[in-house]
């Protein structure tokens, strides 16, 4: 029907001529209490966004001369926060003469990534940057 009969038509009714689907063709209109339709989508956004997971990085950082039992503790918190639902970034990060055995270093995160391949996936393989080599591992879905 035409704008000016819907428009007549809504104030008879003492109510709001809504465009529901303005970009349509022809666009779309409700005739509605406005003010309710807002209330509404503004219920319906908020439950949505409570609905919606958020999914944090937790860092891990190590250096290239850990001893065993220490490996396995930082094994351990990153286990937990893949269960939790988290992506763990681990960092192993070099200092002065370190800097000259990087490449000897990579099978630290590459025996973490072997350790938790029951319930994560590498996202990110190990990657050099800068005085540091990160690798992202996510939980497996």
């Amino acid at each position: 029907m035409p704008a000016r009969e819907a428009l007549k038509k809504a104030e008879e009714a003492g109510l709001d001529l809504v465009k529901i689907a303005p970009t349509a063709k022809p666009p779309v209109c409700k005739i509605i209490d406005y003010g309710k339709y807002r209330y509404e989508m503004a219920r319906k956004e908020k439950e949505a966004r409570k609905k919606q997971k958020t999914v944090d990085i937790k860092e891990i950082r190590l250096s290239p001369n850990i001893d065993t039992n220490d490996l396995n503790t930082k094994i351990n918190a990153a286990r937990k926060f893949l269960t939790k639902g988290d992506k763990v970034k681990i960092t192993l990060r070099f200092r002065g003469r370190e800097m000259a055995h990087m490449q000897n270093s990579k099978h630290i995160l590459f025996d973490i990534a072997e350790n938790l391949s029951d319930i994560a996936v590498v996202e990110k393989a190990p990657k050099l940057e800068g005085r540091s080599m990160m690798m992202v591992l996510a939980e497996k879905r």
